[in-house]
């Protein structure tokens, strides 16, 4: 199967090292308005998707938790009063000092890339990533990576932007076109990062697409639900 996500940075084709360079530039010059943007671009819809993630969670005290990408710290700051260990592995320093500086201190703050964490095997409960999966380098090996550092029975718990219903489809996409790179240069001051972000959601698998990749990456009791209409999507997944 070609992998959806290696080499692609907008509609140019480039190696795999110098994507993951340019999301790393993209990311530490948006950091500090991310969370902003995300608030302006979803009308703050977001975090009712994040705040939903977390409920399924149901993060428990004595688990170890790895929020991949995490940044900024949006779901760690939601699991951490249960009383896990929340450990945010993010590659980019920027979006982490924002998250230090929001989260409890209890949470740990890891760097890290999703095709290579810094963690033992089997070492985690759960793994989450919310919005950050489809900025891997390759969807294949951060899937193998995720499926490594989990125990046998943790839970893999993903948010992503997925396809949305026929019905709503052709406003979602003028608004992500037309829209949110205006956004973004307004905001942000960096229209090509958001150009990027939007050709990302574009080129993400569908639902089924991501549910037979981690399938395909040894995952069992794979589903998913479908939050706004299918703008956004929670995939679950069990490391047998």
């Amino acid at each position: 199967m070609t992998d959806p996500l290696s080499g692609s940075f907008g509609r140019e084709s480039v190696s795999a090292a110098e994507r993951e360079r340019r999301i790393r530039s993209l990311f530490q010059a948006v950091a500090g308005r991310y969370d902003l943007m995300n608030d302006i671009m979803s009308m703050g819809i977001h975090r009712l998707w994040k705040r939903a993630m977390a409920n399924a969670v149901a993060a428990r005290p004595g688990q170890t938790i790895i929020d991949l990408a995490g940044g900024t710290g949006d779901i760690a700051r939601l699991l951490a009063p249960s009383g896990a260990r929340v450990v945010v592995c993010d590659p980019s320093t920027a979006m982490m000092a924002v998250g230090m500086g929001r989260c409890p201190k209890s949470v740990e703050f890891v760097e890290g890339r999703a095709e290579a964490m810094p963690f033992n095997d089997a070492s985690a409960d759960t793994l989450t990533i919310a919005f950050g999966l489809r900025n891997a380098t390759s969807l294949h090996a951060a899937l193998g990576e995720i499926h490594r550092v989990l125990k046998p029975g943790g839970r893999f718990w993903c948010l992503e932007f997925s396809r949305p219903h026929v019905l709503i489809r052709p406003g979602y996409h003028a608004w992500s076109r037309l829209v949110i790179p205006r956004l973004g240069a307004w905001v942000a001051g960096e229209p090509a990062a958001y150009d990027y972000l939007v050709e990302s959601i574009r080129r993400f698998p569908t639902q089924d697409e991501l549910a037979a990749a981690m399938c395909d990456a040894g995952f069992t009791k794979v589903g998913w639900r479908n939050y706004s209409g299918g703008i956004a999507c929670l995939h679950q997944g069990t490391k047998a």
